[in-house]
């Protein structure tokens, strides 16, 4: 077959060669050794975590490299397109602190870069010049069956085919076997057609393949006819990524291990066009546990996987950033700790150092790490960030908090510093509950089932007759030891042998005074908090604990 007719049959209003759009977009100006890397997200949803996942490897690289990190919005599936998904990706990367050096930024701000357009459906007539070269050096054919026939005409096409010759081999397409004459006929008989690769790998065959996180691997050379073009004219991904990672310069793919198994494809493709293939990096999927199966953190069923659950549950994007290295990186928990006050970028991340293995999402690890960097903030910076979640989330606990800043902010800097910090706070949504007797009244907490009722009682009343709302921190607690050696709260043996000795009736009596006026079992220093209440709010609500015992 004349493959140069066929091409200009297929592509009659392709002006340009491949070379023309090589010497377009010429080889980055960087220096030795630098990196370029990119986040390719598809604007179907939102951005989710494996996305940010992948960006911070990304932008680490290129950032320790002195190369670049681009974003480039792979939006050529136009039927689940949702308006206003590249912005979210774009604006959540930038809160995330893992800003593109270049690319899209949103459909309403201009690109940045000379390696552009970075919105593929711009791109088209650049795919089709390519699509035009692997024509003419006979590795493409049109298909058209994918758009006409059923998938029973392909299933009974193949059923009479193993009939015949008993075997079906790999490269099964009907239509890679067509006439030039049968190609005309049908093009000119208006049916569509999408254009596929004309693999001539063979699938017993393998090889080596180097991947930047898990090493050596062995794969099988390709032996589809992977589509190339759909029949509406735009590629899907398969093409898309040789021709865009070649022309803008990319050096490192790095993307979830579910593209694993279309890398031999890929690949081929790369070198039917006489192009070099990147470099790859196949990361880890993120996963969690379902009735105690491990799965992938799901779009669908997950609402963890989207990067703006953060954002509205009010975690710190330091915290999300800390735990996204964690699960990169398993020894980065281990330089935080050697390292407690030291930036993140200050960490020597490695992309060798990824391990191999899904890691698992816990939500216990990120709210410990969480409580960790808000407990070294101060009560200020707390303040605003409280207040900035609620302006935007709750607009009616935001007034609250703008009304009551001082007291608010003497409540956030009980036991703030030192050595050992108060570790209560995880995310700014849960201040309001957490916080709640400052502001409200509380109704009479239930005391432990293990407490005599009427040993609290008396206890109660005995401390509100003699309640000093004047004294100091070690006073406060004197007294109420004082008071305490005189009451049995759960009939304990060892108190009777010995009350002044037993510490742990000391513990239950600071215990019902924190429930009675707190409402809690756990708060910071109760001293501190009964005196930022007042005397008349203390003394009224352990007299309402007392009228409910």
């Amino acid at each position: 077959m004349d493959y140069n007719k066929l091409a200009e049959l297929l592509y009659p209003n392709v002006q340009h060669d491949m070379q023309y759009y090589l010497n377009v977009y010429p080889a980055r100006k960087l220096p030795a050794g630098a990196e370029v890397t990119r986040l390719g997200p598809s604007p179907t949803g939102y951005l989710h975590i494996g996305h940010l996942y992948s960006a911070m490897i990304s932008r680490i690289t290129a950032t320790k490299t002195h190369g670049v990190f681009y974003l480039r919005l792979e939006d050529t599936d136009q039927k689940r397109y949702i308006p206003g998904a590249g912005d979210v990706a774009y604006d959540m990367l930038c809160y995330y602190g893992v800003k593109p050096d270049e690319g899209y930024r949103g459909d309403n701000l201009e690109q940045i870069g000379e390696y552009g357009d970075y919105v593929q459906s711009h791109r088209t007539e650049i795919y089709q010049t390519f699509a035009k070269e692997l024509v003419k050096r006979g590795r493409a054919f049109p298909c058209f069956c994918g758009a006409n026939d059923s998938k029973e005409d392909i299933l009974e096409r193949r059923e009479k085919e193993l009939s015949e010759s008993e075997t079906i081999t790999e490269h099964d397409e009907h239509c890679r076997n067509l006439s030039f004459e049968q190609i005309k006929a049908n093009i000119e008989a208006g049916k569509p057609w999408a254009l596929k690769l004309l693999s001539t790998g063979d699938p017993e065959k393998q090889h080596d393949f180097v991947d930047l996180i898990k090493g050596k691997r062995v794969i099988r050379e390709n032996g589809k006819d992977i589509v190339l073009v759909k029949s509406n004219g735009i590629p899907p991904y398969a093409l898309a990524h040789v021709v865009d990672d070649t022309l803008m310069g990319t050096t490192i793919v790095v993307r979830g291990e579910e593209w694993y198994p279309s890398v031999a494809a890929h690949i081929e493709t790369f070198l039917a066009l006489g192009l070099k293939p990147p470099k790859y990096a196949h990361t880890p999927v993120i996963s969690k546990l379902d009735d105690g199966n491990k799965r992938k953190l799901s779009k669908r069923k997950d609402p963890e996987a989207d990067v703006r659950f953060y954002i509205e549950q009010g975690y710190p994007k330091e915290a999300v950033k800390e735990y996204v290295l964690n699960l990169l990186n398993s020894d980065f928990e281990m330089w935080r700790n050697q390292n407690p006050l030291s930036d993140i970028a200050e960490f020597p991340f490695s992309i060798k150092k990824i391990g191999s293995n899904n890691p698992m999402f816990d939500f216990e690890k990120l709210n410990n790490i969480s409580k960790n960097i808000i407990s070294r903030w101060p009560a200020e910076r707390v303040f605003a960030e409280i207040y900035a979640w609620a302006e935007k989330f709750d607009g009616k606990y935001a007034n609250l908090l703008q009304n009551n800043k001082e007291t608010m902010i003497k409540m956030l800097s009980i036991d703030r510093g030192g050595d050992r910090p108060r570790k209560d706070i995880f995310a700014w949504s849960m201040v309001k509950d957490l916080y709640d007797y400052i502001f409200n009244d509380i109704a009479p907490a239930t005391i432990d089932e293990r407490i005599n009722k009427n040993s609290a009682k008396d206890f109660l009343k005995e401390y509100i007759e003699k309640y000093d709302h004047k004294l100091d921190k070690q006073a406060w607690f004197d007294q109420i030891k004082q008071i305490a050696l005189g009451h049995n709260f759960a009939d304990n043996k060892e108190y009777k042998a010995n009350p002044s000795a037993y510490a742990g009736n000391v513990a239950d009596a600071c215990n019902l005074v924190r429930v009675a006026v707190t409402g809690k079992t756990a708060t910071p220093d109760l001293c501190s908090i009964m005196q930022l209440l007042g005397k008349d709010k203390v003394k009224n609500r352990l007299q309402n604990m007392i009228n409910s015992l």
